[in-house]
């Protein structure tokens, strides 16, 4: 097996499956017995063709006198892995990538996928006019026309552009050091290629396999994005507090608020699905932290035994994901329409997390999304309606939130596309 073997095949399996990349290719990784370097190429091309395949494509239906949907399955994977490479990957030689790739295919298609990538070599990529904005940007971004509509229409055509930029070249993965075993200088150290977050204090950006990486078993750290990191920050849990966590899965911000409560108080994680929460536990007992339990329940069901009993809330509400386009690559082909029932559910799990929180107590509302409706709407829906709450602001390191929200941008914080609220009961 080949690293590009291995992505021809993945993709053509992902593309019938529906599964999520990461997934995937995870699973596909640990069984290939392929060297770290071919492993490395691997998931460039898996990844590479999955957010570009809407450029790919559009480059295609240039060189190409067929259209692409009437295009065999296999004749357009191993075009898209040949051409990805020639336009993306400065290092493979243009005639080592066309016949590496022309040797994926069948010999019946070899000549016809072979003609096209010696054809891109000869004739210049032009994109669309930027006078349809929308069409400009989908094929430039390799994002779906009606999420770039959304996104022209939140933030402008510039600024849209360089969001959805933003979301490439995500290749460095962020770890919360666990400061109860080490700290974070210590575990650099000991960590090749480890940088500092710029804004949490307590997370480092590393390459490679994270089970491979030194003090993994340890526990030393978890993997949690930095905007996660900041959410944490925000609902700045304290010893001997009592904080619910309302939409869990996968845990990463129970363990960093058990973490920035020494060990000491309570934890509740909910989450809808029992077998999700079993990972929690099993993450926990890694970076020995005992403070967690675990309970299935659906956040929109009230639990009157805890009603005004909370310390922190954290209401991490399920989204539409329209901020890690850089990590879920297929989220890019998803409209925005499909999504249109999520602000009710969000806002019914926000009003039940609200009547656990105390007089004085603080319950932080946080997306990975970046749709208004989903965020701003939602908080100032909800404060229209629950006076005894207010914004408060808030600070990490270098970053100043007086209003008591913020929207995190990839291409300006270096993190997911993130939502933030921090709320005080009065």
């Amino acid at each position: 097996m080949t690293p590009r073997s291995l992505a021809y095949d993945l993709l053509g399996r992902s593309e019938k499956s529906k599964q999520y990349s990461n997934i995937a290719l995870d699973h596909a990784l640990e069984k290939s017995g392929l060297s770290h370097a071919d492993k490395r190429l691997a998931s460039a091309l898996f990844y590479g063709v999955t957010e570009r395949r809407i450029t790919l494509d559009y480059r295609i239906s240039q060189l190409s006198a067929r259209p692409v949907s009437e295009l065999d399955a296999e004749v357009l994977c191993a075009l898209r892995i040949g051409l990805y490479q020639l336009m993306y990957l400065d290092r493979i030689p243009a005639h080592a990538a066309i016949n590496e790739t022309v040797g994926l295919c069948k010999k019946r298609f070899s000549g016809f996928v072979n003609a096209i990538l010696r054809a891109h070599t000869r004739e210049p990529f032009v994109l669309p006019s930027r006078e349809d904005a929308a069409e400009y940007l989908s094929v430039s971004c390799s994002v779906c026309k009606e999420l770039c509509e959304k996104f022209i229409s939140i933030f402008g055509v510039d600024e849209a552009e360089r969001v959805l930029n933003g979301f490439f070249g995500v290749s460095d993965t962020t770890l919360r050091v666990n400061t109860l075993r080490t700290t974070r200088d210590a575990l650099a150290q000991k960590l090749e290629d480890a940088t500092p977050t710029d804004i949490s204090p307590a997370g480092l950006y590393v390459k490679g396999s994270v089970r491979e990486l030194y003090g993994f078993s340890e526990g030393l750290f978890f993997v949690q994005d930095q905007a996660s990191q900041i959410c944490v920050e925000a609902l700045d849990a304290r010893e001997g507090d009592l904080m619910l966590d309302i939409c869990a899965c996968p845990g990463s911000k129970s363990f960093g608020s058990a973490i920035k409560m020494n060990g000491k108080g309570r934890i509740i994680a909910f989450d809808l699905h029992e077998n999700k929460l079993s990972l929690v536990k099993e993450s926990a007992k890694r970076l020995g932290i005992d403070i967690i339990e675990t309970s299935a329940m659906d956040g929109r069901t009230p639990i009157p035994e805890l009603f005004d009993k909370a310390d922190r809330v954290l209401c991490d509400v399920p989204c539409s994901g329209f901020g890690v386009l850089g990590k879920k690559p297929e989220l890019r082909y998803k409209s925005p329409e499909e999504s249109a029932r999520l602000p009710e559910i969000q806002r019914a799990i926000l009003d039940n997390a609200s009547r656990y929180v105390n007089v004085g107590g603080t319950l932080v509302y946080s997306t990975c999304t970046l749709l208004p409706e989903e965020n701003q709407q939602n908080i100032q829906e909800f404060l229209s309606r629950h006076p005894e709450f207010s914004l408060a602001p808030w600070s990490v390191g270098s970053l100043e939130v007086s209003s008591g929200m913020i929207t995190l941008l990839p291409h300006i914080h270096n993190t997911d596309g993130f939502f933030i609220a921090k709320l005080i009961r009065k």
